[in-house]
């Protein structure tokens, strides 16, 4: 089975799993087809496609048909994508010591994309569509037991479905970059564009795919302002979310950005912000390859292994160590919920957590003698 591409004739982009004759696998077909009409991205479909094929291909295996499976066939889906590939088809020994091939976020990403799918197609009577979910009160739950939390009667909520397999990981903490490893990157980009596009993402927090569907109408030289549209874009860079935001930006971003457009945009004739100036075709906007492609560039270079992200991480950290406010951060990030920013940023380092017992005198201060 591999993951196909598929071009849509009015040039949408979206994705599909091919069976072994490269045929389309019909159930997955209908399911990825659904989130490209319902708006969602291409990237979202192709993350989906890719989790959907090794579901496929592990009931393939198994000689399983995906609406007939059971919760144990789930569970055993688990074990199997922790075998290193070599070894999932049992011609290979694995060694018990050797590290899982997924890590636990990456099964419980692959489980939601399964269970999605079977969300939808139980609105077709599919068979298994329950087998990946069970209704649970509201509340965390202590020995079977839903504990309703303060004023719970008041928001009326019912049960909620809840995926009934899921592996226990621990929340990974953003990835954010020293001041000197963000200084190494930024130096070491030799054009004005591609040294704006990072800076831009580290200034204002913004995705790349907000970057790189950037107008030039979008950027407010005289009141430092960057704007974020969502709107479609000849690239298929795509803004999260259903509305967009304004930005305060700085003096020294601004700055960039004329000389860019003086020393090496000049005549291009382009609405975009960054575009293609030395490889073909010149003035087309930049593409997610060609950005990853100079993140890899860069990362030889610097030898910090970073991704486009991890300047967003960076700069909602920083803020919030300057004592910018969560719900702040959460406006400038276009977090839907402050929830969301919270679950991302609400933690502490062991760095973080010294400078605040340091500026309360703990240290200093202390009652007792040690």
């Amino acid at each position: 089975m591999r993951v196909q591409r598929v071009v849509m004739p009015w040039d949408a982009v979206s994705w599909t799993v091919l069976g072994d004759d490269g045929s389309p696998i019909e159930s997955a077909d209908r399911f990825l087809g659904f989130l490209s009409s319902s708006g969602k991205s291409p990237n979202t479909a192709k993350s989906y496609a890719h989790d959907l094929k090794d579901w496929l291909c592990y009931l393939s295996g198994r000689d399983l048909s995906w609406d007939e499976v059971t919760l144990e066939d789930v569970g055993s889906f688990v074990a199997w994508l922790r075998l290193p590939p070599q070894g999932r088809d049992g011609t290979v020994a694995v060694l018990g010591e050797l590290a899982h091939h997924c890590g636990a976020s990456t099964v419980n990403r692959k489980l939601a994309a399964v269970a999605s799918f079977y969300r939808f197609h139980a609105r077709h009577d599919a068979k298994a569509a329950g087998v990946l979910q069970v209704m649970q009160a509201p509340g965390r739950s202590y020995a079977g037991t839903a504990f309703r939390p303060f004023l719970h009667h008041v928001t009326g909520r019912g049960p909620q479905p809840r995926r009934a397999v899921k592996v226990g990981a621990a929340r990974p903490l953003p990835r954010v970059l020293t001041t000197a490893e963000a200084q190494s990157v930024l130096d070491a980009c030799g054009h004005l564009r591609d040294r704006l596009l990072l800076g831009m993402l580290l200034d204002t927090g913004i995705r790349i795919g907000e970057a790189l569907g950037m107008r030039h109408e979008d950027i407010d030289i005289g009141g430092c302002l960057v704007r974020v549209v969502p709107r479609d874009n000849a690239n298929g860079a795509r803004a999260k979310g259903g509305r967009g935001r304004e930005i305060p930006a700085s003096a020294p971003l601004m700055r960039l950005y004329a000389d860019y457009l003086n020393r090496e945009y000049q005549a291009i004739d382009s609405d975009y912000v960054f575009v293609n100036l030395w490889a073909g075709p010149a003035g087309r906007p930049m593409t997610y390859p060609a950005a990853y492609d100079l993140v890899t560039r860069l990362r030889a270079a610097t030898g910090v292994a970073f991704s486009p992200h991890w300047f967003r991480h960076t700069y909602a950290t920083w803020l919030l160590r300057k004592g910018a406010g969560m719900e702040s951060v959460k406006e400038l990030l276009g977090h839907a919920s402050v929830a969301t920013t919270i679950d991302a940023y609400g933690h502490l380092t062991v760095e973080d957590a010294r400078a605040v017992l340091e500026a309360a005198g703990w240290f200093t201060g202390q009652e007792v003698r040690l």
